[in-house]
């Protein structure tokens, strides 16, 4: 590993990251130009608020924008296994590297092309015999696989015959999942992951990524060293805590991190081997799992407190010294008192997203400036309420202030103030704040107490209702009828993951409203018709966002995700969707253009990581979504020497 001799700060917390950066690649053969000007943090706190301002006390102040004295080098973190000064009594792993052929070729899902290998090919590789004779295209192979898959009745069978084909054929795996992107992304993803994970002991047939569990404990790095890949850009890391709707499923979370990876390739374009899926498994407190001998995970109550963040930190650092400054890290379905923890902690420190935070905020966001075409005004002009309090909701409600004071130029806390949040408890008001977790305050208004969602619909009277509670059918008829009796049209978004969750059906809100909803839930349902006309319901789907916003910080080398760029991608977005979509009642635009909108996505937050001099990839590209599809990993088959 290259070191470089960069000093780390201890004291000039205001000497931000730009300025170090541009030092670091010789500002005296590049001209910096004036927009690309340091910025100190003292005139970036005058100049932005933004949801940092929730997280910043959790920082001690620092900021995204400063490099913090956390940071040093040798990959970014202290070396905390000595490996940078490793002794002949050091224990390390012997790697070798070999050419595939013959047998192991076949075994080997990144390059095998099954009965697509040509004559030429057999020949070469030893494969003749192996093989049945014919020979066939990429295309036949596609084509009879999806007759396959659509042979079976149920969803979950149709994901288990997504899997194996992932693990024998990586390439057509992806070809599948690109052509046919509306039709596999519920088998692959939500709805039907979700029971993939329930059952993801009995399903279990090969490693799909890194097990790290308590007794990896003090031996981390070592276990990184044990993924064959070396040059891995994005991990995706879940403690299995809150999987979707579903609550606590353990070490059988794995499930997410390899379905939200496989997205990431064929929607956002990620190379596959520069992906890796982590589940940490400190243990789980479903009961169920506890008492079922198939279960795959720890056996044992979670661990929580400083047990628990020790081995996440060491997870962090070793992240970090193995894979260096610029590897993202999402943070995938961990419990809400870790999750804003996590977000907090290593927002300073590591290139860190979490998309139940984040990610779920900038795709309704995008939702919502998308639908003001069809409910008309600005942001500003508009009253929205929550049914849910937890990360997402607090996320989104968040993103959608920081984007009304961007437009308004109005403080954020002026604009919080036009946001409610409903939770278990009732409506947040002032004077429950004592009470309140940290996340939630910012949204405790002065009110009288309401005790649930019917009476704060009718007394806020929301122009814009968004339920992020987790709880299905919250989203009653009353709830939908009384949206109605105040708006001409009421955005209506039911996020709630999987399907049985969600907070009402598109049935059901086109009904109760009279056709008059505008509809957006986060998984999918089939179009509706009623009164003889059919209404398309969008899916505010953090597919939209994520993989793009990953390929942006990619391609530019970014080191730290900032706000702006998560509002960045919001806009790219928003500005997908078309007048056909908008004549359909659509607020999202289709899948099938899914890589057109990621390439555009990704333009924008490199755009925004380049102005704030969060990137590190000079000079910059004069196009970026010309180059951000070049860089985009392409599933056809390569031919073989």
């Amino acid at each position: 590993m290259t070191s470089f001799n960069i000093p780390p700060i201890t004291q000039r917390q205001g000497f931000s990251i730009k300025s170090r950066i541009c030092g670091f690649f010789g500002t005296s053969k590049r001209k910096i130009s004036q927009s690309h000007r340091v910025v100190t943090a003292e005139k970036e706190q005058e100049e932005q608020e933004d949801m940092e301002s929730i997280l910043k006390p959790l920082r001690d102040g620092e900021s995204v924008l400063d490099l913090s004295p956390r940071s040093t080098v040798s990959g970014g973190v202290e070396d905390v296994y000595g490996e940078d000064r490793a002794t002949e009594d050091q224990l390390v792993t012997p790697w070798t590297f070999s050419v595939a052929s013959g047998y192991s070729l076949l075994r080997d899902p990144q390059y095998n092309k099954g009965l697509a290998f040509t004559e030429k090919e057999r020949d070469a590789h030893y494969l003749c015999g192996l093989l049945p004779p014919t020979v066939i295209t990429q295309q036949l192979q596609e084509k009879k696989l999806m007759k396959s898959i659509r042979e079976y009745q149920v969803p979950l069978q149709k994901y288990m015959a997504m899997m194996d084909l992932q693990e024998r054929n990586e390439r057509l795996f992806y070809k599948l999942l690109i052509d046919n992107v509306e039709e596999l992304l519920p088998v692959v993803y939500t709805p039907t992951v979700g029971e993939a994970c329930q059952k993801y002991g009995s399903i279990f047939r090969r490693p799909q990524g890194l097990y790290i569990s308590l007794k990896e404990k003090g031996k981390i790095l070592e276990v990184l060293k044990n993924w064959p890949e070396r040059s891995i850009q994005v991990i995706v890391v879940t403690d299995g805590e809150r999987i979707l709707g579903l609550g606590d499923l353990g070490c059988q979370g794995m499930g997410i991190p390899v379905g939200k990876l496989a997205l990431y390739t064929a929607l956002g374009g990620v190379r596959p081997s520069a992906c890796l899926p982590v589940t940490i498994d400190v243990g789980t407190n479903n009961e169920k799992l506890l008492n079922d001998e198939f279960y795959i995970g720890l056996g044992q109550k979670r661990a929580t407190g400083k047990e628990y963040y020790d081995l996440l930190h060491e997870f962090m650092c070793a992240v970090k010294q193995n894979y260096g400054e610029k590897v993202l890290v999402q943070f995938e379905d961990f419990a809400n008192h870790n999750a804003f923890e996590l977000l907090a902690k290593y927002g300073t420190t590591h290139l860190v997203f979490n998309d139940d935070i984040q990610g779920t905020a900038s795709v309704v966001l995008a939702g919502v400036v998308a639908a003001l075409k069809l409910i008309g005004g600005i942001l500003a002009d508009h009253t929205f309420l929550f049914l849910g309090a937890g990360e997402a909701g607090t996320g989104i409600a968040e993103l959608i202030a920081l984007e009304m004071s961007k437009q308004t130029k109005a403080p954020i806390e002026e604009s919080r103030k036009k946001i409610w949040l409903v939770d278990s408890k009732g409506l947040i008001v002032s004077s429950r704040k004592n009470s309140l977790q940290h996340f939630k305050k910012p949204w405790a208004h002065d009110h009288e107490p309401l005790n649930n969602l019917l009476d704060a619909v009718k007394v806020i009277k929301p122009t814009v209702l968004i339920g992020s509670s987790g709880v299905g059918r919250t989203f009653t008829k009353e709830v939908v009828q009384a949206m109605t009796a105040n708006n001409e049209k009421p955005l209506i978004m039911a996020l709630s993951n999987p399907t049985s969750q969600s907070e009402c059906t598109a049935e059901e809100a086109y009904q109760w409203s009279e056709g008059r909803a505008i509809f957006a839930s986060g998984s999918p349902f089939d179009p509706v018709e009623y009164k003889g006309k059919v209404y398309v319901p969008g899916q505010a789907n953090n597919a939209y966002i994520f993989p793009g916003f990953g390929l942006g910080l990619v391609i530019s080398g970014t080191i730290r995700v900032h706000d702006d760029m998560l509002l960045a991608a919001s806009e790219a977005l928003a500005k997908q969707v078309t007048d056909e979509n908008y004549n359909k009642g659509l607020i999202y635009p289709p899948f099938t253009d899914i890589r057109k909108i990621s390439a555009n996505i990704a333009a924008n937050v490199a755009a925004k990581a380049y102005e704030l001099g969060l990137a590190t990839r000079l000079p910059r590209p004069a196009d970026l979504v010309q180059y951000a599809e070049s860089c985009m990993y392409s599933p056809v088959y390569r031919n073989y020497r």
